[in-house]
């Protein structure tokens, strides 16, 4: 990977937390109920090979400000049921992406005054999230494991769009091909609200009149 590119990967990671810390935090209720997923490279049985670890490469990256929101967010996070230093690195990105992107769609959906999102568009918004952001981890670090070898998901149509959910939306397309879009943000506008209530207000102003 460039220079170039790294630069970007770095300032895309930096706006993920930006943007959480200013809209999607103060929103969050109190949820003390954790969640477990599946086991992680490094905790499966028989596993081939030892592969880095959370401790060791993820904790020494601009990367460990996933794992850093994903703590907080217990009810979304999925961990490995080990959860300790010598987990997968590559499967804490998975998770802790996973765990944001269905974090800010639900937050989104509420703070907008739409239904909560089904299980379907649910899971559909933690793959495309994982798949994107985890194949952007493995190409800067080296750091190849099977979580990484998925595809988008068959429901990647349900997917939000940077109009409809801009905070969600705009995670998914920013990460697409991140060289690609320079790490130019996809609604500008975002730069200029403080709060969900913002946002909303932009998006009701937006529609077209009946």
């Amino acid at each position: 990977m460039r220079s170039g590119d790294e630069a970007t990967v770095h300032q895309l990671l930096g706006r993920i937390a930006y943007f959480h810390a200013m809209f999607i935090e103060p929103t969050l209720a109190v949820d003390p109920t954790a969640t477990v997923g599946q086991p992680c490279c490094n905790h499966r049985p028989l596993p081939k090979g030892v592969r880095p670890t959370a401790d060791g490469l993820l904790a020494d990256t601009a990367w460990a400000v996933l794992d850093e929101i994903a703590a907080t967010l217990s009810a979304y996070a999925r961990q490995c049921p080990a959860y300790e230093p010598g987990c997968c690195a590559t499967c804490r990105v998975a998770s802790s992406t996973a765990a944001v992107a269905e974090a800010w769609l639900v937050a989104e959906r509420r703070a907008y005054h739409r239904p909560p999102p089904h299980g379907r568009t649910r899971q559909a918004c933690r793959e495309a999230a994982a798949t994107r952001l985890t194949r952007v981890f493995v190409l800067q670090h080296h750091a190849p494991c099977p979580v990484a070898k998925g595809g988008e998901t068959a429901d990647s149509w349900l997917l939000p769009s940077a109009d409809e959910l801009p905070l969600t939306g705009e995670l998914l397309a920013l990460w697409h091909d991140p060289p690609a879009g320079g790490g130019s943000p996809v609604v500008s506008w975002l730069n200029h609200c403080t709060d969900l209530d913002d946002i909303r207000r932009v998006l009701e102003a937006r529609r077209p009149t009946p």
